[in-house]
């Protein structure tokens, strides 16, 4: 799984989000990657319905109906968008918010990316069973120092919690990869695929870049 955050990064404002992701399908088709595309919360609906999988960034514990400026995940899935990131560090939610979030995303058959600070927050929500626990230190976060490097230990330590348990989670390695090889020494320390943002955003080249990923994660 190759998670691409966008986060609200000038660099894909406007219309460039629609180039951005026809270049993520060329290339999720050429290495056979499954790829998954964060936009910013006001473009997701432009472009939901492609081939690659659009998720939120972010959703609320909120309902269908009079709840102005929430973000409901029953009207996202109407909108074709396949699931959403929760609990990123630059937008933490109550561990309460997250158990429901994760059922409720359980409950409409939608992808669920739990982000995690450290080892013990993974022993703590691997329990709730969501598709993904995405590990990123706070402090590595578009550093251009890359966890696997960094903290390879820290990868290790969350893959063998994930691992052992008895549910289907799998792990995502994020926080500061930048290259090919970051992405590959992930995947060596058991990371099940990776979450990255400015890496990729900020890069000139897109279609390169995602490419070195695409190739380094098969």
């Amino acid at each position: 799984m190759f998670v691409i955050n966008c986060k609200n990064y000038e660099e894909i404002s406007g219309d460039k989000i629609t180039k951005f992701v026809k270049i993520a399908e060329k290339i999720s088709k050429k290495y056979k990657v499954k790829i998954a595309i964060s936009p910013p919360q006001h473009l997701v609906g432009s472009v939901a319905n492609s081939s690659v999988q659009i998720l939120a960034q972010h959703i609320d514990v909120s309902k269908v109906g009079s709840t102005t400026g929430f973000i409901v995940p029953e009207l996202l899935k109407k909108s074709g968008v396949r699931g959403s990131l929760i609990n990123h560090s630059e937008h933490r939610i109550a561990s309460k918010e997250i158990e429901k979030l994760v059922l409720k995303l359980k409950e409409l058959k939608m992808i669920s990316i739990l982000c995690v600070k450290d080892v013990a927050e993974v022993k703590k929500y691997v329990k709730l069973d969501p598709d993904y626990i995405a590990i990123e230190p706070p402090e590595l976060i578009g550093s251009g120092k890359a966890v696997s490097k960094e903290k390879p230990e820290l990868i290790a330590k969350a893959a063998s919690v994930v691992n052992n348990s008895k549910n289907k989670t799998k792990l995502l390695c994020g926080a500061g990869i930048v290259s090919g090889e970051d992405v590959a020494k992930a995947m060596e320390l058991g990371s099940k695929g990776i979450l990255v943002a400015s890496g990729i955003i900020k890069a000139k080249d897109w279609n390169k870049v995602i490419s070195e990923f695409a190739k380094a994660l098969v």
